[in-house]
């Protein structure tokens, strides 16, 4: 019988690199949003002449689309990461910029016309804006306010939602609702064109797949560590061994914005 101490030190052990969960194949699940992010994405490609991904973790998702522009550019924040970015992305001959999550944009002005972002840390709406083309869109699927909270809540207690405290209304954050995105996408200019947001069933069939979750999805749990939250995945695990799956709800929503 495999014991909470080999889980907890299974789910430890497994690498956080790039944005790839294939490693939970039989161990969590979620439901996927209904409007198919990524055959969105490879749809706006194939009609691209310039695109950028911000925040584009180890590229896995931009390297899905069957057909790239000429001009492919992807931004991401973490070393590791962007050295799995660059691997993935060569056969689009991508550049992969180490940019910062509020950094500017290291791109000129007027340059792409598609920029798209995936689960974005911060999305720079001024910069959105400024990178873009006339006419240019800027498609992304974002992680909703309260995502994961029945998580969060009962490794943490109850929480308040936060907002970054030097971004100003140009900005917004992981976690954020589709009311603020959109207020923050037309304060920088931009003409929001699509909204749309689902909460999603998740379950998580053992304790190794909780760790291995916080740890690689760091904005749950801020500061995760297993020694510091060893009692609560203690208490998970039994409940997990007594009564099944335990279910949360991941919120997504879409956004899509022009500028004119």
């Amino acid at each position: 019988m495999t014991t909470f101490d080999d889980l907890v030190a299974e789910g430890s052990a497994v690498p956080t690199e790039g944005w790839d969960f294939s490693w939970f194949t039989g161990r969590a699940t979620e439901q996927r949003p209904s409007w198919g992010y990524a055959r969105l994405l490879a749809d706006r490609m194939t009609k691209a002449g310039a695109a950028l991904d911000i925040q584009t973790g180890g590229g896995e998702v931009l390297a899905s689309v069957p057909v790239a522009p000429p001009v492919v550019a992807a931004t991401e924040s973490w070393p590791p990461n962007v050295a799995i970015a660059r691997r993935n992305l060569a056969k689009f001959s991508a550049t992969v910029a180490e940019v910062g999550d509020t950094a500017d944009l290291p791109f000129p002005s007027d340059h792409f016309d598609l920029v798209v972002s995936r689960h974005p840390v911060v999305t720079r709406w001024d910069e959105v804006r400024r990178v873009l083309r006339p006419n240019g869109t800027y498609l992304s699927q974002q992680v909703g306010s309260g995502s994961v909270r029945e998580l969060t809540e009962f490794m943490m207690g109850p929480q308040q939602t936060s907002v970054h405290p030097s971004l100003g209304p140009l900005a917004t954050t992981a976690g954020a609702d589709p009311i603020a995105a959109t207020s923050a996408a037309e304060a920088a200019g931009l003409e929001v064109v699509d909204v749309r947001q689902e909460a999603l069933r998740m379950e998580f069939y053992d304790i190794a797949a909780v760790v291995h979750f916080l740890r690689k999805v760091i904005w749950i749990v801020p500061g995760f560590t297993v020694d510091a939250y060893r009692g609560r995945l203690a208490e998970l695990h039994d409940f997990i061994e007594r009564h099944g799956p335990y279910v949360s709800y991941s919120r997504r929503f879409l956004i899509e914005a022009r500028k004119g």
